[in-house]
């Protein structure tokens, strides 16, 4: 326990190895809850798809969330890695900043989504997620002024960049609508969540 201005106790920051364990176990439940939720998905003769964003409808918006839910395990699959080592990364920063990153990013994307995704269309899945970490990550370390962070975000930026093509309409049936806000979420996430300027310090 450490002790801030006035000797009021403050709880002390997590060590490094914490933070490590406290982020690796966040993420990897948070994935593997994912593929729990398509396991009963498949057994329920995929009841949960049902929970995908049709756009436009009022009724719908409860399934703005729609990042808990995917069509298949080659659609759960091709998320997985990027949001373990994507999410890993963030949540290195901070449990409930990370937390706070995400849900930002899933109701950013879901919301775009229903208000632009095409006539009859169901969308759903973890896509949107990992733009807007990929995005979030990517200024971080600028916004911040954290040259560790920055460092990162270049290195995330050389291995996911090609992602970025996503956020365009060019292949039918991905949502690039879910890419392209949730990447917006991400971004936008690094400016609303900032570090103090004490803590950047």
């Amino acid at each position: 326990m450490a002790y801030g201005p006035y000797g009021v106790a403050v709880p002390a920051p997590a060590s490094r190895g914490e933070r490590v364990k406290n982020a690796a176990l966040l993420v990897g439940g948070w994935v593997a809850l994912l593929w729990v939720l398509e396991a009963i998905d498949v057994a329920t003769g995929h009841a949960l798809d049902t929970f995908g964003i049709t756009p436009r409808e009022f009724g719908e918006l409860r399934d703005v969330p729609a990042a808990f839910v995917h069509f298949g395990w080659d659609h759960l699959a091709a998320n997985s890695v990027p949001l373990l080592l994507l999410g890993f990364l963030a949540a290195l920063s901070g449990i409930r900043r990370f937390l706070a990153v995400v849900t930002v990013t899933i109701l950013v994307s879901g919301l775009g989504v229903w208000l632009t995704a095409s006539e009859h269309s169901i969308t759903a899945g973890a896509s949107g997620v990992v733009f807007g970490l990929f995005g979030y990550l990517l200024v971080r370390g600028f916004v911040d002024r954290r040259i560790g962070d920055v460092v990162i975000g270049l290195v995330v930026g050389a291995v996911y960049g090609s992602i970025l093509w996503g956020v365009l309409p060019t292949t039918a049936g991905v949502s690039w609508q879910g890419h392209l806000f949730g990447l917006i979420g991400g971004v936008a996430s690094a400016f609303v969540f900032r570090r103090p300027r004490e803590a950047r310090a």
